[in-house]
């Protein structure tokens, strides 16, 4: 029974992952073709990095602390895209 439920934890887990660094991967990929690189340079390297701890912890089977880094990403990755956005807006594109 117990393993039973570790198994189904860790299927969820993986989904969830999954979800997540989906979701991660795809803005930070908007915030490149941004321009984020240079226009919010903290920003867009923060969610670069928190994304690929998220793979590398994954790849372990850890997926609360992958889900938690690629939260972070996401979260990183959309304050990039605003920025950027912002620069553009200011630069009068």
């Amino acid at each position: 029974m117990g393993g039973l439920l570790l198994t189904s934890a860790t299927g969820c887990g993986g989904s969830i992952y999954a979800i997540t660094s989906s979701s991660a991967s795809s803005k930070l990929e908007t915030a490149e073709a941004l321009g984020a690189e240079r226009y919010a340079p903290y920003e867009f390297w923060t969610a670069k990095e928190h994304l690929h701890k998220a793979m590398e912890e994954a790849s372990t089977a850890d997926y609360g602390d992958a889900i938690k880094f690629a939260s972070t990403a996401e979260e990183y990755a959309e304050k990039a895209i605003v920025l950027a956005k912002q620069a553009h807006e200011g630069s009068g594109r």
